[in-house]
């Protein structure tokens, strides 16, 4: 239960307490953006994203986006800039997103995904992205304020 900061009456809410996430947009030295394909469960479909996951307790976020980027997708980097941070559902959520961009990655290997998780890498030009978006292939709502994170750094250079 929760009071409200402006009348003191009392209301109830159900709220999700969870550990903040990552996502990253990972940059070949080509320009291209590495993607996945990942089946989600909520909407019983494969999603086009970018690689993302939880931070775990006791891990930083930028390590969690490092670890996430080379499980899901086989690739590394060894430039990161942090270029944004949402509440993802602040209306339920007590969590945060931070995206990170990964510039100059490189293949160092196969993707070494989580047991649940079955995913399949794919890169598409950084300038196909909008397409992408509005053809709807993209529609994971936090990819989609990474990507807008991604085009406010591209514009601030």
């Amino acid at each position: 239960m929760f009071r409200s900061p402006d009348t003191g009456l009392p209301h109830d809410f159900f709220v999700l307490d969870g550990n903040d996430w990552v996502n990253v947009v990972p940059l070949t030295k080509g320009n291209a953006v590495v993607l996945i394909h990942q089946f989600r469960a909520g909407t019983r479909n494969v999603t086009l994203e970018i690689p993302g996951g939880s931070v775990e307790t006791g891990e930083s976020a930028l390590a969690a986006a490092k670890r996430e980027l080379r499980e899901e997708t086989g690739y590394v980097s060894r430039r990161w800039t942090r270029i944004g941070v949402v509440d993802p559902n602040p209306a339920i959520q007590t969590n945060r997103c931070t995206t990170y961009l990964a510039e100059g990655c490189t293949r160092a290997g196969d993707p070494a995904p989580d047991g649940s998780e079955e995913l399949s890498v794919e890169l598409h030009p950084a300038s196909s992205i909008d397409t992408l978006v509005r053809s709807g292939r993209i529609r994971h709502a936090l990819v989609l304020a990474a990507f807008h994170w991604f085009r406010l750094h591209r514009a601030t250079r």
